[in-house]
Parts: structure tokens; sequence; C-alpha cells
């Protein structure tokens, strides 16, 4: 699991990227309400990933599966 609270972008999506690279069939992502989920979500999307997310608390469980 990547937890990606605490940082600002760009720097979440680099730390996906860097998982997808790593691990591509399935990760796990802990992300802060906003942007981060957003951009997290679209980039995701654009390497062909299914993202589920899930509220946990103020943040999100980021599921990305391909």
């Amino acid at each position: 699991m990547i937890d990606t609270r605490g940082y600002i972008c760009p720097t979440p999506v680099l730390m996906v990227q860097k998982a997808l690279k790593d691990q591509p069939a399935t990760v796990e992502v802990l992300a802060e309400a906003g942007a981060a989920v957003e951009n997290i979500t679209r980039f995701a999307h654009s390497q062909g990933y299914q993202v589920s997310k899930t509220a946990d608390g103020p943040d999100f469980k980021l599921t990305l599966t391909k």
C-alpha cells in the first residue's frame, strides 16, 4: 500500500507511477481527499487501470486494478 497523504501534487502521482512499474496488476493507495485523488484517478485511467474509491475518514483508499 502506498501512503501519499501529506504530499502535494505531483508527488502522489509520481509515487503511484513508480508503484505501477513495480507491481503492475493491483496497487492500493491512501490519498487525501481533493486534487490527489482526482489526479491519481485520472493517471490510472490513462494507463488502463480501473479505480475503486473507498472513503477512509477524511481520506480515500484507492484500489487500482488492471
